[in-house]
């Protein structure tokens, strides 16, 4: 009996580990078309890596134009990856276009570190006027 109880420990212990770590072992996971399309979330977890792959995905504006980054020879391979799924999260959960994701995440980062969304430091101490 112990030797079952160990067996669902230890597969649990797998199930947790694959879905801590499903964003870094999903893109490297290679499925056939046809079981990927049963699973749409499975594809959030794919990395845009560069310019066109983010423009494709709706990750610009004319506020925000990546597609002149593209035109001008930018040599950087794209936009930072983490920020890239955050407001790419923040689009997808609040229904929000390209440009509302991009300020919503500005303005929680703000608040992580103490500033108002119009650029004034929270903190009472702080000297904002002479």
């Amino acid at each position: 009996m112990l030797f079952y109880y160990s067996l669902a420990a230890a597969f649990l212990a797998l199930m947790i580990a694959f879905y801590h770590y499903r964003a870094t072992i999903l893109p490297h996971v290679h499925m056939p078309d046809r079981v990927r399309s049963m699973f749409p979330k499975l594809s959030n977890y794919m990395p845009l890596s560069t310019f066109s792959e983010q423009v494709n995905a709706g990750m610009t504006s004319s506020d925000f134009d990546i597609e002149a980054n593209m035109r001008d020879g930018d040599s950087r391979v794209g936009l930072d990856e983490r920020g890239t799924q955050e407001v790419m999260e923040i689009m997808r959960r609040e229904r929000v276009n390209f440009d509302q994701a991009r300020l919503i995440r500005q303005n929680r980062i703000l608040a992580r570190n103490g500033i108002d969304p119009s650029g004034m430091p929270l903190d009472s101490k702080a000297v904002t006027h002479l």
